[in-house]
């Protein structure tokens, strides 16, 4: 049994109401401890993280999976306990057994997320403000794509990313003008309900090759954000697209939007990960000087 604090062992016993558990450490864990943990012929996924570090990181997490699980198309792991004291918090989830996706997976993962979006609001955003990986991820609602996207998600990253000497002050005149040209690039469209972290790392395969979404930082956004994502460090295959595209065509200047929204991510991974993200950022701002 490996080694944890005496108090979450304890914590955890109660919560499921059981004198003894086994916990295997396990990959994937970025800024989170995860764990496989056994009690009592139940496997459960448990994480652990500071709750002074990332207040109610755990707390957002748990309200997004249950969005995502309420709106239906796609499955996330059950909840199954959420606790926080002063100095930590846990999240314990279903634990889904992997396997190798194939084209029977990409082709209901493509189609679930066409069926995902079109769970729609009148506002963009959300009621709470979560995280995008650990940093905080403001959702202050809006009525317009435009206003939310520079709002929310690019001129904070631009700000913090200045003042840290990651971008120039030639860098915020770029935007700057990448900001008079976003109105045009993106269609209308009803706020969609977004996975909003969708990259190759939070999904799985079950064993019945059905998608399952994890570690969403979910709010109702502009589909683009999403698809966007899945290009950023690839491993989604053809059939995906195929799939989307089928039940929701894609706009004509698809890739263009896509581009754009990973602006978003891109300035997240220059802030925590420094400049050697910071090529693909100018790329894209040099298309609109």
């Amino acid at each position: 049994m490996i080694s944890i604090d005496p108090v979450i062992y304890q914590q955890l016993c109660q919560t499921l109401s059981v004198n003894k558990i086994y916990l295997e450490e396990t990959s994937g864990g970025s800024i989170n401890k995860t764990f496989k943990l056994s009690a009592n012929n139940r496997t459960l996924f448990c994480k652990v993280n500071s709750a002074t570090n990332f207040p109610h990181l755990f707390k957002t997490e748990a309200a997004g999976l249950q969005l995502l699980n309420h709106a239906g198309p796609l499955r996330t792991p059950k909840v199954i306990g959420l606790l926080e004291t002063h100095s930590f918090q846990i999240l314990l989830l279903e634990w889904i057994e992997r396997s190798t996706p194939n084209h029977t997976f990409w082709k209901s993962f493509g189609e679930g997320l066409a069926a995902l979006h079109s769970h729609t609001q009148s506002l963009l955003g959300l009621e709470t403000d979560n995280f995008m990986g650990s940093l905080p991820q403001k959702n202050k609602s809006a009525t317009d794509w435009p206003t939310f996207f520079i709002q929310n998600r690019l001129e904070p990253l631009v700000q913090q990313c200045h003042s840290q000497q990651l971008l120039t002050t030639h860098h915020l005149l770029s935007f700057q003008k990448l900001y008079t040209y976003i109105p045009g690039i993106f269609n209308e469209q009803s706020p969609a309900l977004l996975h909003g972290d969708l990259w190759s790392g939070n999904y799985l395969c079950a064993v019945d090759k059905q998608p399952v979404l994890i570690d969403p930082a979910t709010y109702y956004g502009h589909p683009s954000i999403d698809l966007a994502m899945t290009t950023l460090f690839g491993g989604f295959d053809k059939a995906f697209y195929e799939a989307y595209h089928y039940h929701t065509p894609l706009p004509t200047n698809y890739k263009e939007q896509w581009k754009v929204c990973n602006l978003y991510p891109l300035l997240i991974h220059l802030l925590l990960f420094g400049k050697s993200y910071l090529s693909s950022i100018e790329s894209t701002l040099s298309d609109f000087q």
